[in-house]
């Protein structure tokens, strides 16, 4: 099997995950090709992607279906095309959690995956979808746990907005990647949508404290807020929604045999002790919403 990852070439296409022995890191690391360009460079993609005439899509990236259409023309003889959508295309609900048949969102921030969705719904080709929920693990460019584990580190209470027992779910990016293998050459894979996370669903204050226990921190502080009174300007004073978010996987594993390896605090951990335990992470801590929340919390209490 020949892999080719397409990116903008900005980044190294490989990199050595933290712990991977070398002799392992050189094997995968020789066998991937790469094709630097733009996937808005509509032109550049066709007459690339036509020449090489891959088998199989891995689109990991696409936001716009006009960013898939130009792959689906220059590849008439594709044998499937895996796609990353998002649970986030779910219309919100007062019944949870979310099956892949649900009603969708027309208007959500994700309907360019929706429409994306219905492009290869549409055309004559052989598709699976894949719609996790919020992904975590070693080297997230999302800061959904970085964000507790910083909060944790200097020793800091943890603003948690509303009530804090809003439900959500995450999925470790492991079993992510063990769901996109299973759905490879999978008939019962074949034109259709997966929803991917975690097997248990958690409370924003549930999450706090798995994170302090996953990095061997001392339970922590949680400073419940009304987020209405006050104003963040552009910044985000939370990772997640503030509502509840899950969706069932028993889609998944009844029908792909998959199933989560990782329990929540395991794969916090594996987290930890692969990324932000060894100093390494995507943003510098920012406190100043806190710092915000916390004046104001200190003045109600006087």
């Amino acid at each position: 099997m020949q892999v080719t990852l397409f990116t903008r070439g900005k980044a190294p296409i490989t990199q050595q995950l933290p712990g991977e022995p070398d002799k392992d890191y050189a094997d995968f690391s020789s066998k991937i090709l790469h094709l630097k360009g733009d996937r808005k460079d509509f032109d550049f993609v066709k007459t690339s992607l036509s020449a090489e005439g891959f088998d199989v899509v891995y689109d990991i990236n696409g936001r716009e279906a006009d960013e898939v259409e130009p792959i689906l023309d220059a590849l008439p003889k594709l044998e499937q095309y895996i796609y990353c959508s998002s649970a986030g295309v779910y219309l919100k609900s007062d019944l949870l959690p979310h099956f892949e048949t649900d009603a969708v969102d027309p208007k959500s921030r994700h309907k360019g995956k929706l429409e994306t969705e219905s492009l290869l719904q549409s055309r004559d080709v052989n598709w699976t979808s894949i719609r996790p929920v919020y992904i975590y693990g070693p080297l997230n460019y999302n800061p959904v746990e970085e964000w507790f584990f910083h909060r944790l580190k200097a020793g800091r209470p943890i603003p948690i907005p509303n009530s804090g027992i809003q439900i959500t779910q995450l999925g470790h990016v492991k079993d992510l990647a063990k769901a996109f293998v299973q759905v490879l050459c999978n008939e019962k894979a074949s034109k259709q949508v997966f929803n991917i996370s975690g097997d248990k669903y958690v409370t924003f204050d549930g999450l706090a404290k798995a994170c302090a226990k996953a990095a061997g921190f001392p339970e922590p502080e949680i400073i419940h807020y009304n987020p209405k009174e006050f104003d963040f300007g552009k910044k985000k004073a939370f990772p997640f929604r503030d509502q509840h978010f899950f969706a069932s996987i028993d889609k998944s594993k009844s029908e792909l045999g998959w199933k989560p390896e990782f329990d929540l605090v395991g794969g916090l951990t594996d987290s930890y002790n692969l990324d932000f335990g060894r100093g390494t992470f995507r943003k510098e801590a920012d406190f100043s919403t806190d710092d915000i929340i916390l004046g104001k919390s200190l003045v109600l209490q006087s």
